[in-house]
């Protein structure tokens, strides 16, 4: 069984002792960082991460050694093997969490490595491992990196950080005494002009920031007197691992063109109009939930829950069977018409296609009693969600179909719909881009979709009168932007109209 202890940024427990004691000689005083937010997610996919890192031939995958930060030939490759193939064969069950017990310091020595103390609870198995986790993609190039510690087992790791990595994994000793035990180690790149770095991706670049990474203990077998919160305490729970397969297969298909922009705030939206947020639940009417199932209008998920990451609430409908029925035949439809895309799409495909599979299976109606609520609610989010996949393909190639042999849009000589995707705030469960599009290219005659105003101003300014605007190529008809907001209260259906450009026109 595996178990997860999440730390904290804070104070020690109060048998720890002095925060200022160290082995190792420092040119820094020691900095406390602040407690970070959780991620909803952020246990769910590590375990997910570990149960994908083995691949058919029963052995790592490429891209889980540069997730993990492997090194070529290492022997936490190793670890990282036995480690995937356990969870992958017990899934999640008896998969534990521990609350906030320890704290961070970051240091550092003469020779400029920097110093990282972690306070670490009672780990009841001989072979703890210390996870540290990057919920943002690492910059900076390639680094090798060297961990050395007397907690660690052996006392020297190599590590080798990529733009990939997102997990560092360290093996170490068990805790004595059944007290809590600290783990002080000295990090340092094989090239020193690179420290600068290595403090960037790991403390977010000088004492005293926000770290950039989250640690968590974990380890094998039945463990502690520790307080624990439980993924099957409780029916809402059952909702996260759901929630989270959806966020992960949503950010891998469909693939997006590259954001042209920052992230964007959805959320400052708000103010402008749109209609009041409806919610999906047991009140929600077959009429309200036909239109959704029946409409173009592209979906977004957001999970928006921050402050813990289990706080889900039990979402349910109620359809009638005819709706049910309808629902059923579109979900089975519409994944068909998915795998058939995505299974072409190599090793992310591959991956995509076993999340999808296992969407499928969480969302699955019973055979003969009544489909329950929670079902049917999945089995919604699922559909709608597939909708929007299945039209991001569609767009896709429509757009490609358009393109000349030279690469070049037919309609480059005239006002036309542009795809124009932009990057969203990283809480939203997926997908986490969204193409608004945009218009571009020349009003020039023939005038696209003109109205008369903008024929008669095009033709006064033909007949010399320059000093006049020239009509412009810009949107004439939108869409609206469907975000399923879940929230720990309930989930709720937002509508934001005139969000994504449909048709252009000079104006």
């Amino acid at each position: 069984m595996l178990c997860c202890s999440r730390l904290s940024h804070g104070r020690p427990p109060a048998h720890s002792p002095s925060l200022t004691e160290h082995t190792f000689p420092t040119t820094a005083s020691t900095v406390s960082h602040p407690a970070p937010h959780y991620a909803p997610c952020l246990v769910d996919d590590i375990f997910a991460a570990l149960r994908e890192s083995v691949g058919n031939d029963d052995e790592l995958t490429n891209s889980s050694v540069y997730q993990f930060g492997v090194c070529t030939a290492s022997a936490r490759s190793s670890v990282l093997l036995q480690l995937a193939k356990e969870t992958r064969r017990n899934h999640r069950d008896g998969l534990e969490v521990l609350p906030p017990t320890g704290v961070i310091l970051a240091e550092e020595n003469e020779r400029g490595a920097l110093l990282l103390t972690f306070d670490l609870p009672q780990s009841p198995s001989p072979n703890p491992m210390l996870l540290l986790v990057f919920e943002s993609p690492l910059t900076g190039g390639n680094l090798d990196v060297t961990f050395s510690s007397p907690s660690l087992h052996p006392n020297t790791q190599s590590v080798c950080i990529s733009e990939k990595t997102q997990y560092i994994m360290l093996t170490g000793k068990a805790s004595e005494g059944g007290v809590h035990h600290r783990w002080r180690m000295s990090i340092e790149t094989k090239k020193p002009d690179m420290n600068q770095s290595l403090r960037d991706i790991l403390i977010g670049g000088k004492s005293g920031s926000t770290t950039s990474m989250t640690p968590l203990l974990l380890f094998s077998g039945e463990g502690g007197t520790e307080t624990r919160y439980t993924h099957t305490s409780s029916p809402a729970s059952s909702q996260t691992p759901f929630l989270c397969e959806l966020k992960r297969f949503l950010g891998d298909v469909p693939p997006q063109d590259p954001p042209e922009s920052p992230v964007l705030q959805l959320d400052s939206l708000d103010s402008l109009d749109s209609l009041p947020p409806l919610p999906l639940d047991l009140s929600s009417s077959d009429t309200l939930l036909a239109e959704l199932i029946n409409s173009p209008s592209p979906t977004i998920v957001s999970f928006t829950s921050r402050g813990s990451m289990f706080q889900v609430h039990l979402g349910e409908l109620a359809m009638s069977p005819a709706l049910l029925q309808e629902v059923k035949q579109r979900l089975q439809q519409t994944v068909t018409q998915v795998t058939e895309v995505i299974e072409t799409e190599g090793e992310v495909g591959c991956r995509a296609t076993k999340r999808l599979r296992r969407l499928t299976e969480l969302s699955a109606f019973p055979e003969k009693e009544p489909a329950a609520g929670v079902s049917q609610y999945r089995a919604f989010l699922l559909l709608r969600a597939l909708q929007t996949v299945a039209r991001g393909y569609e767009m896709q190639r429509s757009l490609r179909s358009t393109r000349d042999s030279t690469g070049k849009p037919v309609n480059a000589n005239t006002c036309g719909l542009k795809s124009l995707t932009v990057s969203l705030f990283k809480a939203f469960l997926g997908p986490n881009t969204a193409r608004i599009n945009n218009c571009q290219g020349p009003c020039v005659f023939p005038l696209s979709n003109p109205t008369y105003h903008a024929s008669l101003l095009n033709s006064y300014i033909e007949n010399g009168n320059v000093e006049e605007r020239a009509p412009c190529c810009v949107p004439t008809a939108y869409d609206t932007l469907v975000v399923i907001k879940v929230k720990p209260e309930g989930t709720y259906i937002c509508l934001q109209p005139n969000m994504l450009a449909s048709e252009c026109g000079c104006r």
